[in-house]
């Protein structure tokens, strides 16, 4: 069953889009003030996963078509503000793993948001799946009773860009015989 996040406290505790470089909550961020045609969205296929003899979908079936956004290594994805993409490293690890799931009624507009990370290459996490409600989105946004910047609402979800330590740059003589990568970039 899918959680649904109401607030900011609850966002903040379900650890969604962290720790750096993780993208989720820019992307989320992005989807809440700025949201306007396509961006990349394609069509997300709620696929029942089975795994011992136990069959279930990451979203609940409302009957409308799902869309995802938020894969950084698709060209689609250059057509979103910088600050999205920015801690992308290019790599397979944790900076590209965050996905927007949005179900879109036939008069086009949005009836749920979703937000997931990957668990593997090829599914996403139903743990760390969450429903953001309207309520939600209307403080993220910034409505005139929440004037919310990308750095406050960052600040305020627990998300540091304090990049931490990239490389190891003192290497032990003792360990350079076992470790011969030890000075090379630890991502």
């Amino acid at each position: 069953m899918v959680r649904t996040l109401n607030n900011m406290v609850e966002l903040r505790g379900s650890r969604f889009g962290r720790p750096w470089p993780r993208h989720g909550l820019k992307l989320l961020f992005w989807f809440a003030n700025d949201y306007i045609g396509d961006f990349g969205f394609h069509h997300f296929r709620n696929r029942r996963e089975c795994e011992n003899n136990v069959c279930k979908r990451l979203l609940p079936d409302d009957g409308y078509p799902f869309y995802e956004v938020g894969n950084l290594h698709l060209t689609a994805s250059d057509s979103m503000p910088e600050y999205v993409s920015e801690d992308n490293t290019g790599n397979i690890d944790t900076s590209n793993m965050d996905r927007l799931i949005i179900s879109m009624r036939p008069d086009m507009t949005v009836d749920k948001v979703y937000v997931t990370k990957h668990e593997d290459l090829r599914s996403f996490d139903p743990v760390n799946t969450y429903r953001i409600s309207r309520g939600l989105l209307m403080i993220i946004c910034g409505h005139p009773f929440a004037d919310m910047s990308l750095g406050y609402f960052l600040e305020q979800v627990g998300y540091s860009t304090y990049e931490p330590m990239r490389y190891i740059d003192q290497c032990s003589s003792s360990w350079m015989g076992f470790l011969q990568m030890s000075c090379v970039p630890l991502r």
